[in-house]
C-alpha cells in the first residue's frame, strides 16, 4: 500500500487525477472502474482539465461503474448513470459503447446481473478502479454484513447510507432502498486500486479501514488484501490513522 496524506480535498483531487492519467498514458485501452458520490467529483474535474489541456486521451478507455440505484431512470438528476455522464464522460473523448453502467430499472434481475458480470470478465476485468468509501466502511453498495457477494447483485441499502445520501435529494423518503451493486471480487480483482476520501466524517471509516482487523462489518478493510493499492487522503480524513 502506497499512502499520500495531502492539505486539503483540491490537492488530494489533483493527486488523485495524475495517477489515474499515469496508468491511461501506459496504457490508452485501459479498463477504469467509476464510483460516484461526492469524493471523487474534484477527481473528475482534473481528468476533464487533463483532457482538455494536455489532451489526455479517453477515446480507446472502456468503463464500469460501482452501482446504481434501483428504480430510477438514466436521465434522474440523481441517478448514477446521469451523474456520471454530467459530471464526467460527456466532457472527454469517451466512446459511448465503452461505458458500462448498470441498469435501474429492468424486469430480469438474474440476467441484469449476469450480464454486468460478463462483460467485466469479457474484457480481463478492471485495471485502475476509483474508489470512495462510505461512513460505515461500505465500498460500492456493498454494505456490511455478515457475508459479503463477490459478484454484482441487488444490495439492499442500510438506514446509514440512505441517510447519508439523503443530502442528494429533495428528502429522506426519495432516496431508493435498494441498488445493483458490483461484488467486493470483482472490485478486489482490479489490477490497482486508486483509493480516495477526504473530510472528517470520513476519517472513523478510513481508520477502521486500514487500523482494524479484517471483516466483512467493514466492507473497505478487504483492501488491506490489495497487493496495488494507492491510498490519497486529505489530512482530515487521515487523522486518526496510526
Amino acid at each position: 500500500m502506497r499512502l499520500i496524506v495531502t492539505e486539503n480535498y483540491e490537492e488530494m483531487s489533483y493527486l488523485a487525477a495524475q495517477e489515474t492519467a499515469k496508468f491511461i498514458k501506459e496504457n490508452p485501452a485501459l479498463v477504469l472502474g467509476l464510483s460516484t458520490g461526492g469524493t471523487p467529483l474534484g477527481t473528475y474535474q482534473e481528468l476533464i482539465k487533463l483532457h482538455e489541456n494536455e489532451n489526455l486521451d479517453f477515446s480507446k478507455i472502456t468503463t464500469f461503474n460501482l452501482d446504481e440505484y434501483i428504480g430510477l431512470e438514466p436521465k434522474h438528476p440523481q441517478g448514477y448513470t446521469r451523474y456520471t455522464w454530467d459530471n464526467f464522460l460527456s466532457k472527454v473523448n469517451i466512446q459511448k459503447q465503452n461505458v458500462h453502467i448498470p441498469p435501474g430499472i429492468f424486469k430480469d434481475e438474474k440476467q441484469v446481473l449476469k450480464e454486468y458480470d460478463k462483460k467485466i470478465l469479457e474484457v480481463n476485468g478492471i485495471d485502475v478502479q476509483i474508489l470512495g468509501v462510505g461512513g460505515n466502511g461500505h465500498i460500492g453498495f456493498n454494505e456490511p454484513n455478515q457475508f459479503l457477494h463477490s459478484n454484482t447483485h441487488i444490495a439492499n441499502l442500510t438506514d446509514e447510507t440512505i441517510k447519508d445520501n439523503s443530502r442528494f435529494f429533495l428528502n429522506i423518503n426519495e432516496v431508493p432502498k435498494q441498488a445493483v451493486a458490483m461484488g467486493v471480487g470483482s472490485i478486489l480483482r482490479a489490477k490497482h486500486i486508486i483509493f480516495i476520501a477526504s473530510g472528517d466524517e470520513k476519517a472513523d471509516a478510513v481508520r477502521k479501514t486500514f487500523n482494524e482487523n479484517i471483516t466483512t462489518h467493514c466492507p473497505s478493510s478487504l483492501l488491506q488484501l490489495h497487493a496495488n493499492l494507492t491510498v490519497i487522503l486529505d489530512k482530515k480524513a487521515a487523522r486518526l490513522l496510526n
